[in-house]
């Protein structure tokens, strides 16, 4: 199987609720959240450490889905105060958080003979530091609030596999996943969920044009359907864990994926 799907339309599960999502401007899995909230009836307040392309995909959204029910600012996820910033920004436009995405990360291709501390120490800094901040800052709103709320993190199923050059990153996912059942017991006390997605092979055009054909046969090789998925598929996973349908699951991470090894 290697047609695509046909696009699944918004239906209301996200009416009336604010969100925050990270690293949420371009063609990825963050934007491809974005628009998805925004078609199922949410207001956005959306960050990206690239301040143009946000702007950019801001602005678009804006455009087709109303000023007033989308906000954006540059938020690097390593810098705690521009965190704050973020989740400040949700209070001060819509009077309220209800889900909030982490969806930044940071790859890299290096064996560990040749990775140096730096490297290493950026992939977890932004993919599982990062999310730790955005995930404490959350809970501390949500405990505040007292109103309850959703938090959904991107992990990977690199986090559960092996692949070659992808130690630190791995390291990182797997990280997200352990702090994500960690949360969610201690957030389920003051009403909060906490569930992650954990995507096999999503690519967007501007990750495809800095993959190397034969790394993309070999990846595509080993999904089920014989195609990567469209960041809108796991995008709709996202939306379930933050709507209704997933009243009574937290701590967990589902796979998006048809990996078969």
């Amino acid at each position: 199987m290697t047609h695509r799907p046909a696009y699944v339309p918004g239906h209301h599960l996200l009416d009336g609720r604010t969100a925050v999502i990270t690293a949420a401007a371009g063609a990825g899995i963050g934007g491809a959240t974005a628009r998805k909230f925004l078609e199922e009836g949410a207001r956005i307040v959306i960050g990206d450490a690239h301040e143009r392309r946000l702007r950019e995909s801001a602005d678009a959204l804006a455009e087709e889905f109303g000023a007033d029910r989308v906000a954006a600012l540059p938020c690097d996820v390593t810098d705690q105060d521009q965190v704050d910033a973020l989740f400040a920004l949700a209070a001060e436009r819509h009077g309220r958080l209800d889900i909030v995405v982490n969806n930044a990360g940071l790859g890299g291709t290096a064996d560990l003979v040749d990775m140096t501390d730096e490297q290493w120490a950026k992939v977890l800094d932004v993919t599982l530091n990062g999310t730790f901040r955005c995930t404490r800052t959350a809970l501390r709103h949500f405990k505040d609030s007292a109103a309850g709320g959703i938090v959904v993190n991107n992990a990977s199923v690199i986090g559960w596999r092996a692949q070659r050059g992808q130690a630190h990153y791995a390291a990182a996912k797997a990280g997200v996943m352990a702090l994500t059942r960690c949360a969610a017991l201690e957030a389920a006390d003051f009403g909060v969920r906490v569930n992650a997605v954990a995507p096999s092979l999503a690519m967007h055009p501007h990750l495809v044009k800095v993959t190397t054909p034969e790394l993309l046969a070999e990846l595509t090789e080993r999904e089920a359907f014989g195609r990567y998925a469209e960041p809108w598929e796991i995008a709709n996973v996202i939306v379930f864990l933050a709507s209704g349908y997933s009243s009574y699951l937290t701590g967990e991470t589902v796979s998006v994926s048809s990996q078969r090894a």
